[in-house]
């Protein structure tokens, strides 16, 4: 971009906006994991979560990834979960309360789930998304001086 007219301030001025609006969204996506959209439980979602603004030299993106998490992605997208046996591993038996009252069993079949979507980091996006796109398109006309 530094070969452009301007390229190099263009450039400057996009990093900067990006930075400011990576730390508005991720505070978004923070709030939507604390129980706008999501209930916090252990916190291990929302602890995966990292976002950052990359300089290629002409590109800037604003990048937000959950590393770590294997239940992200069907938060987020929503999905099925395939049927599966529970068996008790860190002791003798399963406890639940079932129609009958407290049950016991070593192993539970369970049948699977449909998990709807519970977007925290798309819906962020989606509620910011003039935002973004307004903030990033005044700091190029500002940097060019068209403003």
């Amino acid at each position: 971009m530094s070969d452009l007219p301007g390229g190099d301030a263009v450039l400057s001025a996009l990093l900067q906006k990006a930075e400011t609006l990576r730390a508005a969204l991720a505070a978004k996506v923070d709030m939507n994991l604390s129980g706008n959209v999501l209930q916090t439980r252990t916190g291990a979602l929302r602890d995966s979560i990292s976002s950052s603004v990359e300089d290629g030299g002409e590109v800037v993106a604003i990048l937000i990834e959950s590393v770590g998490v294997p239940y992200a992605a069907i938060q987020e997208y929503g999905g099925r979960t395939s049927a599966h046996d529970i068996v008790a591993t860190k002791s003798k038996a399963l406890r639940f309360i079932g129609p009958r009252g407290v049950t016991f069993a070593k192993i539970v079949h369970h049948p699977g789930s449909l998990i709807p979507a519970r977007s925290y980091v798309g819906s962020a996006i989606a509620e910011m998304r003039e935002e973004l796109q307004d903030g990033l398109k005044s700091s190029i006309l500002d940097a060019l001086g068209a403003n």
